[in-house]
């Protein structure tokens, strides 16, 4: 009865469709009704799709089978067949008496909190208590992970920096280099971190269309992979001649890749270039690079080129996942700044005032579910006449409601910073004047200025004041880099260079 399942298909297309208006036309006022008629529409869009696909099978008919039933209606006599098709009915009754039949009505409609829908379990069990449902991100399990990293072990970094720099693979946010980064366990680290962040993103955007995106940081990715621009995976080149490029260190000075050292004065890498310890350097490096020696056989050049090819994949794969990590975390910078900040708030808190505050969450999420249509209508028509009480303009709370007065005068909120620099803008209490330095009005101020280096101009909100300090400072490097290059550099015999004065001393000592 293929006609029987294309009227159906039809009535289903358009109660999902009715499903669909009626649940776009609601307004949530909490996340978790948010997400969990967004997660509805969401299946019900697919549920579309499968049908939409069998009724476009049926409708190509490709073995004939729907033309066969049409041609069978339409000749011969009509009440024959149709008591055909009633007796084959009764049949299947007969003998699946309990089967249940599918009421399209009910199915898709909006259920009132009363008829005991249980739709948002599901959402509750996709977040943990730390996302608040998605409304920040959980990354303990994954700074536990970072911490145990080769390389990072010695650094003691907490999980408010960590989430700052879970997205920077390069120095000098990142100490791991990159002969570190083919072992396992960071292989396994950038895969749950890429795994847990597009996930996240599933869980909280079910509308958008998702897998385009990811398509295009893939194809972005093919791009640079293939024009060697990979941020920390590009092509080392190797130091010729007197001059070396500037690959890594802190950037200021000349890279011997040879011996990894940095040198600030060009007249001590030359000197440093003929010195013993950086002759056996080169060497040990130029023979790893020429790969296979003179007894070395096929059979060893074959495993070893098989071993290069491995080797590149993997790092192919995990420049792979460092990408996406980035794409994902330009994706979510407002809700990486939301977590930042809660959870430097949640610091501050003790254990018995965050219990009550996720307590608080759960009742305001359950709350609406326990009211009656009636009354939630009532109640959302008195609130929207009823104006909160606030004489003294004090900052709302996370509830809408403002702030106790001694809280107020606590981190005074009543005391006006003024910054010249961000164009005489007035910052409200200490917290939030000591945040703006770090915020992109005050540094787009100081880069008006001519003014790079942001990190030295803390607390400095006058425009003369901050003139004055930069061009000290360029004083201070212009003579810095005059005096050291008249200071003779002296070599010891294992290639340490250190000044003349501090050779002789050393020499005196008999520590040479």
């Amino acid at each position: 009865m293929l006609l029987e399942d294309q009227r159906f298909l039809h009535e289903d297309l358009e109660r999902l469709e009715q499903g669909i208006s009626d649940r776009t036309l609601e307004d949530p006022r909490h996340i978790r009704d948010r997400l969990n008629r967004d997660h509805q529409i969401s299946g019900f869009l697919t549920r579309i799709q499968q049908q939409s696909k069998r009724l476009l099978d049926i409708y190509n008919d490709t073995e004939g089978l729907r033309t066969k039933e049409i041609q069978s209606i339409s000749t011969g006599d009509p009440f024959d067949e149709f008591y055909k098709q009633l007796n084959d009915i009764k049949d299947f009754h007969r003998r699946y008496p309990n089967e249940p039949v599918e009421n399209l009505e009910r199915a898709y409609k909006r259920k009132a909190p009363g008829e005991g829908e249980s739709a948002t379990a599901e959402i509750d069990h996709m977040f943990t208590g730390e996302e608040a449902y998605g409304r920040f991100l959980d990354l303990t399990r994954l700074h536990e992970d970072y911490l145990n990293l080769p390389g990072v072990q010695s650094r003691r970094v907490t999980y408010l920096q960590y989430l700052s720099i879970f997205d920077h693979f390069t120095p000098p946010h990142c100490p791991i280099k990159r002969s570190e980064k083919t072992t396992n366990q960071y292989f396994n680290y950038v895969g749950s971190l890429a795994e847990y962040l597009e996930g996240f993103l599933r869980r909280t955007r079910p509308l958008d269309d998702l897998d385009k995106i990811f398509a295009s940081f893939d194809q972005e990715f093919e791009k640079a992979w293939e024009a060697k621009e990979v941020l920390g995976w590009s092509t080392e080149t190797q130091s010729v001649g007197p001059t070396a490029p500037i690959t890594e260190g802190t950037g200021e000075g000349i890279w011997c890749a040879d011996c990894e050292k940095e040198f600030k004065n060009d007249n001590v890498y030359r000197n440093h270039l003929t010195g013993k310890k950086h002759t056996k350097a080169a060497e040990s490096r130029k023979a790893n690079a020429n790969g296979t020696t003179n007894g070395e056989t096929a059979r060893s050049a074959n495993k070893s080129s098989a071993s290069s090819t491995a080797k590149n994949l993997k790092e192919r794969a995990i420049a792979e996942r460092e990408w996406r990590i980035r794409k994902f975390a330009s994706t979510m910078e407002t809700v990486r700044s939301d977590t930042r900040v809660n959870v430097e708030r949640r610091q501050g808190m003790t254990e018995r005032e965050r219990q009550q505050e996720l307590d608080a969450l759960f009742a305001e999420s359950a709350e609406p579910s326990l009211r009656p249509s009636g009354a939630a209508d009532d109640e959302s028509d008195s609130s929207d006449d009823e104006k909160i009480y606030n004489p003294l303009k004090l900052p709302l709370a996370w509830d809408g409601k403002p702030i106790p007065y001694w809280l107020y005068k606590l981190h005074g909120l009543g005391v006006e910073f003024n910054c010249e620099i961000c164009g005489n803008f007035v910052y409200m209490g200490r917290r939030a004047f000591d945040k703006h330095f770090n915020e992109a009005r005050h540094i787009y101020g100081l880069k008006c200025l001519g003014i790079t280096n942001t990190t030295l101009f803390r607390e400095i909100t006058n425009i003369e004041d901050a003139l004055k300090l930069w061009d000290k400072i360029a004083r201070d490097k212009k003579k810095e880099k005059t005096g050291g290059e008249n200071i003779v550099q002296m070599e010891d015999a294992e290639g340490n260079v250190m000044p003349e004065k501090v050779y002789y001393d050393l020499q005196k000592q008999g520590l040479l």
